[in-house]
């Protein structure tokens, strides 16, 4: 019987881009559920954009990683024990769970999910807080119409390729601006967007979406920000939506970046630009989901995913994905889908101590 819990804490705040040394592989005992709780055996583990700035000391929307505290971050699992009479042994579930193998709950901000919907690791990509940004950043800030022309950032990661097959879906003309020539591949060969530009090699962003958009541009989804955005503004018709969804280029820079600082264009194309956080949609995620998993069965929606296998890597993981190298969805697989036996797993509302 597995009596150890591997977690990745964080170990020191990084300057600049992150640094393995930055975190550290730590081990306790199992916890032990107390009333109302149950445990939780994490199978696959998400690492996003969004937790660089957490391990920074200053706050934003959401509170700093401690120095020895286990890294946040969304987690799906099996029940292996439980107190609580909402939440038996065996069911699936998706919750902050952090960085480790074994997470302790109380059901707060916990969704059970239909292993028979969509396949686990959906839950944190493409039916999970990745698709939802997608979708509600999409369809809830920008409202596309058919026939506009979407320009997406980082279409080749787990955010943006959702957003432009969504994008297509509704009927738009798709650019995608992403960092490999196998990303542009998959994006305008599988994915079906109508181009895609990449960035590292193009030698004039701006001219080439230009020579992409000879109608300008309706909407951009902007999870990068710096010169990409420097590059698309310019070129926002008159009443353009943005969506500000991340600014990646911009997460490991020790100074601000100086820009030329273009939104004087926003009053002057009277665009709307709009940041937003995926939770302010968490009252509509529910038929979001349902929604999406039909695009999944039907053939319209289609991804991919990173894996890596094992907490220690963990770290890598998350190094790679800020530096652009997973396509799709980045995940880190922490134990087997099977469930293993449960003779020593707590029954059903019953106390595991």
């Amino acid at each position: 019987m597995v009596t150890i819990n591997r977690q990745i804490t964080l170990a020191a705040r990084p300057v600049g881009e992150p640094k393995e040394s930055d975190f550290k592989l730590v081990e306790s005992p199992i916890p032990v559920p107390g009333q109302d709780e149950f445990l939780v055996q994490v199978i696959y583990l998400s690492v996003d954009p969004y937790m660089r700035g957490r391990m920074n000391d200053r706050p934003s929307y959401a509170p700093p990683v401690q120095i020895g505290e286990v890294m946040g971050g969304s987690g799906v699992g099996r029940i292996i024990k439980s107190n609580s009479r909402r939440f038996r042994v065996g069911e699936i579930v998706s919750g902050y769970f952090g960085w480790e193998e074994y997470a302790l709950s109380d059901g707060s901000g916990v969704q059970k999910i239909n292993p028979e919907l969509a396949p686990l690791s959906t839950w944190l990509g493409v039916l999970g807080m990745t698709g939802m940004t997608a979708y509600f950043g999409l369809l809830e800030i920008c409202h596309p119409r058919a026939g506009e022309t979407l320009v997406v950032s980082s279409s080749g990661g787990a955010v943006g390729a959702i957003v432009g097959q969504i994008a297509k879906i509704e009927g738009c003309r798709v650019i995608g601006i992403a960092g490999s020539d196998e990303k542009i591949e998959w994006l305008t060969g599988e994915l079906g967007f109508d181009a895609a530009i990449n960035y590292k090699t193009c030698p004039d962003l701006n001219a080439k979406l230009a020579e992409l958009c000879p109608r300008g541009i309706d909407i951009y989804f902007d999870n990068v920000g710096g010169i990409t955005t420097d590059a698309v503004l310019p070129l926002i018709n008159r009443r353009a939506r943005i969506s500000l969804c991340g600014q990646i280029s911009q997460y490991n820079a020790i100074e601000p970046e100086i820009g030329p600082r273009l939104f004087g264009l926003l009053i002057e194309k009277q665009a709307r630009m709009e940041g937003f956080l995926v939770f302010q949609f968490a009252h509509k995620m529910r038929s979001a989901q349902n929604r999406m998993a039909e695009w999944l069965k039907t053939g319209k929606l289609k991804y991919r995913e990173t894996i890596t296998k094992g907490i220690e890597n963990a770290p890598k993981a998350f190094i790679g994905m800020l530096r652009g190298e997973n396509i799709g969805k980045q995940l880190v697989q922490l134990a087997d889908e099977k469930p293993q036996s449960t003779a020593d797993h707590g029954r059903d509302g019953a106390s595991a101590a």
